[in-house]
């Protein structure tokens, strides 16, 4: 399996791995990584693909947010979404996708990268519940354990504030879960 940057000819396959991965709700995420793309350029995101045997069988979107703090607004990252094909699922996949994602931030400066997901997932990559270190939400609707964050190495002790979603997330409708939606409880 190889991991390396998405290409515009991946889309395609792209879109269908995260139809066949979010299955109850693929149009959404669909549009979301879309738009996610459209909002934001190469250098400002990370996408990644797993390839296995020529084919992309799993895909991680990290893309800018901010974090409004009290002293100044700084640019954070979201991992979202995160997929693996059903048949390639629980192979190390999704792992290999984050830490490659998390490690490229890092050397990039990224101070802090925040998710909304499974706690028991995501503790495994280093991302704790983030209102318990002094970050907010950014709709309430975002149950308190699934908000998580992963401070970086160029991550400062005044970096706490709210977490201030882009556009896509609020025009796809995809900011925590709606009427009973399991997708994040814990």
């Amino acid at each position: 399996m190889d991991i390396r940057p998405e290409r515009t000819s991946d889309r395609p396959v792209v879109a269908k791995l995260h139809a066949a991965a979010f299955h109850e709700h693929p149009a959404q995420v669909v549009a979301l990584v879309d738009d996610l793309r459209s909002a934001t350029t190469d250098h400002d995101r990370v996408s990644l693909v797993a390839v296995d045997e020529g084919q992309p069988v799993g895909h991680v979107l990290f893309t800018p947010c901010l974090l409004d703090t009290p002293a100044r607004l700084v640019s954070v990252q979201v991992l979202s979404p995160v997929a693996v094909h059903p048949r390639a699922q629980r192979r190390g996949v999704g792992s290999v996708l984050i830490h490659e994602g998390v490690r490229i931030l890092d050397e990039r400066g990224v101070p802090a990268v925040f998710l909304e997901g499974p706690p028991e997932y995501y503790r495994r990559f280093g991302f704790e519940e983030a209102g318990r270190l002094g970050f907010r939400k950014p709709s309430l609707r975002i149950p308190d354990s699934a908000f998580q964050v992963r401070r970086l190495t160029a991550y400062e002790s005044w970096m706490t504030g709210t977490l201030v979603y882009s556009e896509p997330f609020w025009r796809n409708d995809a900011v925590g879960p709606r009427d009973g939606d399991p997708r994040l409880q814990s």
